[in-house]
């Protein structure tokens, strides 16, 4: 039976998968934290965060598995891949700023005009509604919701490990482009909606070239960062269908 490792932050999907996945679902905010109790490796939390999730699953007996991996997911699930090749049969990634330069980073930031953590990590009933306007591409019905019905959402989606949420935001914000990114081995598999406005589409086409023949990009139309949310049948039978086929020596781009 496949096992699929479903690799996100900050609670921000569900997927339904048929009988034959294992899902394993885990929140990388558990792991942060864990950099501490190994001062030598602080350097990369990516690091951490990515052999936590290796040496967890190992510990469930699961050997060989593939990830599907979104937004800052994305940034471990590739870790993750590159540490264990052996373990990880395909990679799906959506939406997800891995090839970010250091002056694209800075330009974005620029544009949106808030240190990311105060985004990512809302406070407050604006700070949600600002969140999910650059989730989104349509438009969503939380702008009508009362105040006090977005502050109990908050209450109950960020208020619980808020310290370790806004530490991964401000590692994501913090990180500098890796000039010797290496070119995974896996088939992988990347998906991007063509409005996002968080990680522009023009970083799916650079990831998609530094991965070369083995990758295949998928673009769904009219659709914001949260694919998963604004289009989520198309994302499942995207990562379905691609986990489930047989490996080919090559993938066509699309």
């Amino acid at each position: 039976m496949a096992v699929l490792l479903l690799c996100h932050a900050h609670d921000n999907y569900r997927l339904l998968l048929p009988s034959h996945f294992q899902p394993r679902d885990l929140n990388l905010y558990f792991f942060v934290s864990f950099s501490r109790t190994k001062p030598s490796m602080c350097y990369d939390q990516l690091f951490v965060q990515a052999k936590c999730l290796s040496d967890g699953l190992k510990r469930l007996g699961v050997d060989r598995f593939s990830v599907y991996a979104i937004s800052y997911g994305g940034f471990v699930a590739y870790r993750m891949a590159e540490m264990n090749p052996d373990a990880v049969e395909k990679v799906a990634i959506m939406s997800s700023g891995i090839v970010y330069t250091d002056d694209q980073r800075a330009e974005q930031m620029k544009k949106i005009g808030r240190h990311p953590s105060e985004i990512l990590v809302p406070k407050n009933p604006n700070d949600l509604r600002l969140l999910v306007n650059l989730s989104m591409y349509k438009q969503s019905s939380v702008y009508w919701f009362p105040d006090f019905l977005l502050r109990q959402f908050i209450t109950m989606m960020y208020d619980h490990c808020r310290k370790e949420k806004m530490e991964l935001a401000e590692q994501l914000a913090a990180k500098k482009a890796d000039p010797n990114l290496p070119v995974l081995t896996q088939e992988t598999l990347i998906i991007w909606g063509d409005q996002d406005k968080v990680f522009p589409l023009e970083l799916a086409h650079q990831l998609q070239r530094h991965l070369g023949s083995k990758s295949r990009l998928e673009i769904i139309k009219d659709t914001g960062h949260g694919a998963n949310m604004e289009s989520p049948d198309e994302v499942n039978k995207l990562v379905i269908s691609f986990v489930s086929q047989v490996a080919h020596p090559s993938m066509m781009v699309k």
